[in-house]
Order: structure tokens, then sequence, then C-alpha cells
């Protein structure tokens, strides 16, 4: 689970930052139903992988391990938190990242990140995982509050974001996601209201809500990058496989918070995911009225 906020490029749509331009990396209307219908999206080669090479022989020295010598991996998991060094700065800003981040979240409604993290780094070990469960990431904290909580709405987050920096297959200890399951949080975090409540409040009714749900595995290359919406339900697992599983886990941030009843009508499918969840959208399309708009800059955002 991400905690860290992490730091921010000057957000497009602004002075101080160009709009991206849909081109050749736009991932098309084609990625929008995959989202809208299974929670996620793979972008294969997202980061190239020269800079996926970068990032991971930083990560290796974060951990004190000797990646030629299994000998030197005694733990389970080593967590690394923010990096900010300029091939993760690189890693969380290619085109076509940008471009799906407007597809999925809205032009002008995400910040960029200049910073990737957390890191859960899981290499082969004996020992289980505590922390194997099933659930959706928290994104905000409370004053008075220990946890972090999140709300109907994905308050604080319009998206879960995997980047794979090694190898991952199906043996390697992936990232389990059940497929469809965030459409079926948003009436678990209904009862909490605007107030929202910690992960640990809702985890087994989140749990038993999506149990019915396929699951698929965050496998891929180094340099392959999933998008997940903020309410699909994942998993770590144990690792009994052969070669460490470096990944990064960082939200991308709002410019201004989902809203499932938008003035404007403008959704995006981040936010018509939600609304399928409450039952304001059936899964055909968008409700009366609402057909046909593409989200676009917030209302708020000049």
């Amino acid at each position: 689970m991400d905690d860290s906020p992490g730091t921010a490029l000057p957000r497009p749509g602004r002075p101080d930052g160009p709009l991206p331009q849909a081109g050749p990396a736009d991932p098309g209307d084609a990625w929008e139903e995959a989202f809208l219908r299974d929670g996620f999206v793979k972008i294969e080669g997202a980061v190239p992988e020269r800079t996926a090479e970068e990032c991971a022989a930083l990560l290796w020295q974060q951990t004190g391990c000797d990646p030629h010598d299994p000998g030197t991996w005694t733990r389970p998991v080593h967590w690394v938190g923010d990096m900010a060094q300029p091939p993760f700065v690189a890693a969380a800003n290619t085109p076509v990242l940008h471009a799906a981040f407007d597809r999925l979240t809205g032009a002008g409604r995400w910040v960029p990140r200049a910073s990737l993290g957390s890191f859960p780094l899981r290499f082969p070990h004996a020992q289980e995982p505590d922390d194997a469960g099933w659930h959706i990431e928290a994104s905000y904290q409370l004053p008075g509050e220990t946890h972090y909580f999140t709300n109907a709405r994905s308050r604080g987050r319009l998206l879960l974001m995997l980047f794979l920096f090694t190898d991952v297959d199906e043996d390697n200890a992936p990232t389990r996601i059940r497929a469809g399951s965030h459409v079926d949080v948003p009436q678990v975090l209904t009862p909490y209201g605007e107030r929202g409540a910690s992960i640990f409040t809702f985890a087994r009714e989140v749990d038993e809500a999506s149990a019915h749900r396929p699951i698929a595995f965050a496998t891929g290359r180094p340099g392959d990058v999933y998008l997940c919406h903020p309410f699909l339900v994942h998993a770590a697992q144990p690792h009994h496989g052969s070669r460490p599983r470096f990944m990064a886990q960082p939200p991308l941030h709002p410019a201004v918070d989902p809203d499932p009843e938008r003035a404007d009508g403008a959704y995006s499918p981040v936010e018509r995911a939600i609304r399928r969840g409450l039952g304001l959208e059936g899964p055909a399309g968008d409700t009366p009225g609402d057909a046909g708009r593409r989200p676009g800059p917030a209302a708020e955002i000049g």
C-alpha cells in the first residue's frame, strides 16, 4: 500500500506546463472500454527499456543486496519509499503515459509526478508475506487519524499504477488482480459518506463483495505499466519463484477530485466506473444527456 504523497511536476493545461497532445501514443477507445470493463489496462513498453534498467539498478542499491548472489537475499520484501532521481522522473512522464492519463482521468485533471514510490521489492523466500490480503488503496489522512482513508468518490486518487522494473511471470509473485472488482467497491464505501473510512474498517467487505471476480496477474517485462482504477481490488502473494520482483505502485494524484455527479456531465472513465458501481450508469454507456461528452479540463481549472 502506498501511503506516500510523492512530489509533483507543473500541471498540464496551466501556464507552467504544456498540455500533452494525443497522437500515436493515445491508447484509444478500446483501452477506455477495457478500463471500464476490467478496471485496468496494461501499457507494454510504456517506459523505455534503458530507463527501466537504470531504475532497477538504483533500487538494488537501496536493498543492499547483490543481484548476482542469492545468498544476500535474506528478506522476503524490501520496502523502498519515494525515489526522485532522474530515471524515475523520466519513467513517470513518458508521452504514452501522459496520453493515457488524459484519456482515463481527463485532460487537465491530473498532477504529473516528479518521483515514484513506494516500491515493494519482493524476493524468493520461504517466509509467507504478512501483507497479502485483498484490498484497495487508501489516499488521504484526516486530523487525529493514524491510518489513511478513502471514500466513494475516490478523494485524493485517480489511479493506482504498477510500474514493472524486472521480468515478472506467474512464478515470481505478480500482483493478483480481481478483474472487474472496481465496480463492486463504491457500494461498499457509500455508507461511510464523504468522510470515508480506513481500509482496515471495510477490508472484509471489499474482499467479500469482489470474491466472485476472475483473477488476473500483473505480469510483464521491465517498462510495462498497469494503470488501475483506484477501486480495483488486488493483493500481493508469496514469492516462491527464482528471481526478485521490482515494482513501483504510486498513485496518480488529482488536480481536482473525481466527481460521479459532475455538473457538466463530462465524465472520465474513472468517474464512469464509479457511477456504474453506484447504479448511476449502466454498462452500455452514459446515461441520457451524457452521451458523447468527452472529459476535458475540470470547471475549477482555468
